[in-house]
């Protein structure tokens, strides 16, 4: 019987038999159909797959070889793949360059704000006749500051409203802390009496306060190092704070000078009755007044307004009576109750008057005659 695959007319004589037949039989299972035929695909080799026995018969696919190139894949890089490697080796040495320049060349640090020093000027104001004296209540209620507030009172904010790069409460924090710096410089009783600076102290910027130091340990009237400059203290050999109550009265006003800081200016007249170092507290029914005029100009950063901290530019200080032959600046000695001067400077100032304080062309003034509450102040003598 015959099975698909075999002759037409059998097996032709010569062929088959043995192992021949055996390896005929082993293969008649397999058959090809037409679509299989049709669906094999001939490779013919190129010419120079074709030549000598060294050329490759299989197309490589290197990773040197163009993905997109259109000749023969024949092991060598393609040009596209030869621009990819160029520019990934040129990056390489962009970027080692780079490491190796900033770490021979580090980048300077950003510039910091510099803080000022601080600039003052201490005028003390001599008078012109005998200091009178008497109970601190009397002398208050017979002199200009007897309608000014007591303490802390007297030194009242004004309305905040928010700048052009601050917001309403970082002015507001810059005012308070003008007012802290005017408190405790001014009124705590610790500093009046050279016993304390640090409630002032920790009030300043970091940056100021080596020449604070400087200023309270050897104080000197360069401009640079006063004591009264920073804060109100009296000699404690030469007078006391009679009375705690201390009267006060002036303004704030705050500005922005840049996008990163604003001023405060300060002009507050403070008002102290003393009586002498020497003697027992029954003394004080011998007080006498003594009146500090300060204008002061504080910036602030906005590191100052997180750390409630603040720089003290200027300040610009008059107190008397005192004699002008006297270096106020480690602390004001008061000419008290019954003593007169011995030298007058060359004008008049009142530190009570209103508005910006007349500034001496020297180093002392004459003190004005005080004037009564209710009436117009006196002008300062040309």
């Amino acid at each position: 019987m015959a099975v698909p695959g075999d002759p037409p007319d059998g097996t032709p004589e010569g062929i088959g038999g043995g192992d021949e037949e055996f390896r005929s039989d082993e293969y008649r299972s397999v058959v090809f159909d037409e679509d299989f035929v049709r669906a094999a695909r001939l490779q013919e080799f190129s010419a120079q797959e074709r030549m000598g026995e060294h050329a490759r018969a299989v197309r490589s696919r290197s990773i040197w070889s163009g993905a997109g190139s259109s000749g023969p894949r024949t092991g060598t890089p393609g040009r596209g793949a030869r621009q990819g490697m160029v520019l990934v080796l040129l990056i390489a040495v962009a970027f080692a360059a780079a490491v190796y320049m900033g770490l021979s060349n580090p980048a300077p640090a950003p510039p910091v704000g510099r803080t000022e020093q601080l600039a003052s000027t201490i005028v003390p104001l001599a008078p012109t006749a005998a200091v009178p004296g008497g109970r601190p209540a009397d002398l208050y209620e017979n002199s200009p500051a007897s309608d000014y507030r007591v303490g802390a009172a007297g030194i009242s904010l004004p309305g905040a409203r928010r700048t052009h790069h601050f917001t309403e409460g970082q002015v507001v924090t810059a005012l308070s802390i003008a007012k802290d710096y005017l408190v405790q410089s001014s009124l705590d009783p610790d500093v009046l009496a050279g016993a304390a600076t640090r409630p002032v102290r920790v009030l300043l910027d970091p940056d100021q306060l080596d020449q604070f130091d400087r200023s309270m340990a050897s104080p000197s009237g360069d401009g640079r190092h006063a004591a009264t400059g920073w804060l109100v203290r009296f000699d404690p050999g030469t007078a006391v704070v009679a009375d705690t109550r201390v009267r006060v009265s002036g303004t704030l006003a705050i500005d922005e000078v840049s996008a990163d800081a604003l001023e405060v200016i300060t002009d507050h007249t403070f008002v102290y009755a003393v009586r002498p170092a020497t003697g027992s507290p029954a003394a004080a029914e011998g007080a006498s007044l003594f009146t500090v005029r300060r204008e002061l100009k504080l910036r602030f950063d906005r590191e100052d307004l997180v750390a409630r901290r603040a720089e003290l530019v200027t300040a610009y200080v008059m107190a008397g009576p005192q004699d002008c032959s006297d270096e106020p600046a480690g602390g004001f000695r008061p000419v008290l109750a019954g003593a007169g001067p011995t030298t007058v400077g060359p004008a008049a100032s009142d530190p009570y008057a209103s508005g910006t304080p007349r500034r001496t062309a020297g180093l002392c003034g004459v003190l004005a005659p005080p004037t009564p509450a209710g009436t117009a102040p006196v002008s300062p003598a040309p």
